[in-house]
């Protein structure tokens, strides 16, 4: 099973936003050297969770400071932008990390409807023509041409190359999952988002209406999960609180920094909160190394998936970093990827 990283950018009390930018840039390149797969960062506006806005830009920083792991987007929320703008930022990524990059493709808007609107006014009407920005992303992006009689067809996105960034479609309902199986494209389930709800569904739904692609022959499903390691139980347990106190005010429409271990302990909860705190813990993966990684794999079996990427969300950097070594570490990330 291959194992890849999420990242968000998160900001947390205590830090400037902009610390969070760096932190993903250390994590990267420690991760590559852990032997994880991919390197993905993610897309939010105007949020004080994250700090992420633009995917593209860290990519590059992120591809210009590592040397193997692939680095992607998870996601461009494509519906605020031109698909030609899109497609030529990530053959600039392509330029800078040749068969390295992946183009990961959202249709939500990752923030409130107001930023949503400030980032495109015809945001609604773009997300409604989202499988026709796709298709010409993909054509751009690839170098082919759009269709016949396209308006743009004469318009090329530079910089041409040889190799062409690997698109992916990332989403949390079935809708995602029948775009991606239309165009023959890889295909990533948001289980962080949904708790893993109508996750299994999706991907069947993917497998089953798939049509192969020349690039893609065979459907490539992933899941992303939130999921933390720690060298005890009871270490995993207090860095566990505060992603699950955060929850609780996300589930509110609350997007606030992610408080500290002893600011977590401090939170005053309603029984209604400690029942709902009891489900989050329930469905969390969470714990020692050796269990992580049993309920990682008996996900991706589950799921019926061969790579999983992972987010991490802890106040404290250090801890963070330990969690995704200590994971790599489990499932002999280094010592597989050389034997290959």
């Amino acid at each position: 099973m291959l194992l890849s990283v999420l990242d968000q950018s998160t900001i947390v009390t205590g830090r400037s936003a902009d610390q969070s930018i760096r932190e993903s840039m250390a994590l990267a390149q420690a991760c590559e050297a852990w032997g994880y797969h991919r390197y993905w960062v993610a897309e939010h506006h105007n949020s004080q969770s994250q700090a992420g806005t633009a995917p593209e830009i860290l990519m590059a920083a992120l591809a210009a400071t590592t040397s193997r792991i692939r680095i992607g987007s998870a996601g461009v929320m494509l519906p605020h932008y031109a698909a030609l703008k899109v497609a030529e930022q990530f053959r600039v990524l392509e330029a800078i990390a040749p068969g390295r990059i992946d183009m990961g493709l959202g249709r939500a808007p990752g923030s409130d409807g107001l930023t949503a609107h400030a980032l495109n006014p015809n945001a609604n009407q773009a997300a409604d023509l989202f499988p026709a920005q796709v298709r010409d992303l993909l054509a751009w992006v690839s170098g082919s041409e759009l269709v016949e009689r396209h308006p743009f067809r004469s318009v090329v996105a530079q910089p041409v190359g040889p190799s062409s960034p690997e698109p992916w479609i990332l989403g949390s309902s079935d809708y995602g999952a029948q775009v991606a199986a239309h165009f023959g494209l890889p295909y990533c389930f948001a289980h962080f988002i949904t708790d893993g709800s109508g996750c299994a569904e999706a991907i069947d739904t993917y497998c089953t209406l798939y049509k192969p692609s020349a690039r893609f022959p065979e459907p490539i499903p992933a899941i992303t999960v939130w999921a933390m390691a720690a060298e005890t139980a009871e270490e995993a347990e207090r860095h566990f609180l505060p992603r699950a106190i955060w929850r609780l005010g996300r589930d509110r429409g609350v997007y606030a920094p992610l408080p500290s271990a002893e600011e977590a302990a401090r939170a005053t909860l309603s029984e209604m909160d400690r029942a709902r705190l009891e489900q989050i813990r329930a469905r969390a993966i969470y714990g020692t190394p050796d269990v992580v990684a049993r309920k990682l794999r008996s996900l991706a079996q589950e799921c019926g998936v061969g790579e999983i990427a992972m987010l991490t969300t802890l106040h404290d950097p250090e801890a963070r970093r330990r969690s995704y070594q200590l994971i790599a570490e489990e499932f002999s990330l280094t010592t597989n990827r050389k034997a290959a």
